[in-house]
């Protein structure tokens, strides 16, 4: 917390209990303090009755208490969202800035508020009413997920060469075998491969298991003959870079660019993430269930599961072809 020396103490202690009771990563921290700070700076200069356009910035936190943040009302939250949605821009200094911020970016900051007066009502009790307990987030257009088909799949795979062709033809493996995070990925020690699964740890520090087939077994089989002779760094790691470390996020990300390139594939449609989607599309076309893919990713809300739904479901084909109407042909000819 050291680094959040401009933060009011109610604050600090906010993102202390996020950090060491909930186990939640650095970014996840640095953004509820940047989404907070910016909040309260506003309610700040609202009650200065000052312009906001030149001063949000400038202004100083330092100084609030409890009682100035039981002072906020529901209307002042809806003033703040009204600033996201029609005066904030990301770029004030471009030649003609655009101003409201997109409605994923305005419900991001909504939740940051909403898990802050949660803290301070639930969790620690430290105030009694929630002024943004009832206040719904933005409407969100729903972008459906892309994800390489079967096919790009399999090109994919099959384009992996280079000095480092078995390493990296095992991460591809684990990614559209297990559909796991980059950081999990990046995470995996040489322990954490067992006989048909590995343990990962993902967000908030929370393990599970995820199995895998046996062309991903074989796969890590054949890197790990070659793993074993190398010493690392940390020699914990399962997956090493050129320069004897544990492998980055960053390596990760290039890697999966370069053989999507030498797959023929859109390096700037396809990245590891859109990887991770590809199994979750797999996994639901071959008829696993949302709840247990839920399991699989390690989403902690069954609805972040769900936008994998979008696939041709075979079992609601089925359903369709077994209604009696959809036999009959009401069509009039000339």
């Amino acid at each position: 917390m050291q680094r959040y020396t401009d933060c009011p103490q109610v604050l600090r202690d906010f993102l202390s209990y996020h950090e060491t009771i909930k186990g939640q990563s650095p970014r996840t921290i640095s953004e509820y303090y940047l989404d907070l700070r910016m909040f309260l700076r506003f309610i700040k200069l609202m009650r200065m009755d000052m312009p906001i356009h030149a001063r949000l910035d400038e202004i100083s936190i330092q100084d609030v208490d409890l009682n100035f943040i039981r002072s906020i009302t529901t209307s002042d939250i809806f003033d703040f969202l009204s600033y996201l949605a029609n005066d904030r821009t990301v770029d004030p200094d471009a030649p003609a800035p655009e101003y409201g911020i997109e409605p994923a970016a305005r419900a991001r900051k909504l939740s940051s508020i909403k898990s802050f007066y949660k803290y301070l009502t639930v969790r620690t009790k430290q105030l009694t009413v929630n002024p943004v307990a009832d206040i719904e987030y933005p409407k969100l257009r729903k972008s459906l997920p892309k994800y390489l088909t079967l096919e790009q799949s399999a090109a994919l795979l099959k384009a992996v060469s280079g000095p480092n062709e078995k390493r990296d033809y095992a991460i591809l493996m684990l990614f559209l075998n297990c559909g796991i995070r980059r950081s999990e990925l990046v995470g995996l020690n040489l322990s954490d491969v067992y006989e048909d699964r590995i343990r990962v740890v993902g967000k908030g520090n929370k393990e599970r298991f995820v199995y895998f087939g046996s062309a991903c077994r074989k796969a890590i089989d054949a890197y790990l003959s070659e793993r074993n002779k190398k010493v690392l760094t940390d020699n914990r790691a399962l997956f090493g870079s050129r320069d004897g470390n544990r492998i980055s996020v960053t390596a990760v990300h290039r890697l999966v660019k370069k053989h999507l390139l030498a797959a023929g594939l859109d390096a700037e449609q396809f990245s590891a993430h859109k990887l991770r989607h590809t199994a979750a599309t797999m996994m639901l076309s071959g008829g696993v269930d949302v709840k247990t893919v839920q399991e699989v990713l390690g989403h902690e809300n069954l609805n972040t599961t769900q936008i994998y739904t979008h696939i041709e479901n075979t079992e609601l084909k089925v359903a369709a072809e077994a209604n009696p109407l959809s036999k009959l042909d009401f069509s009039k000819e000339d």
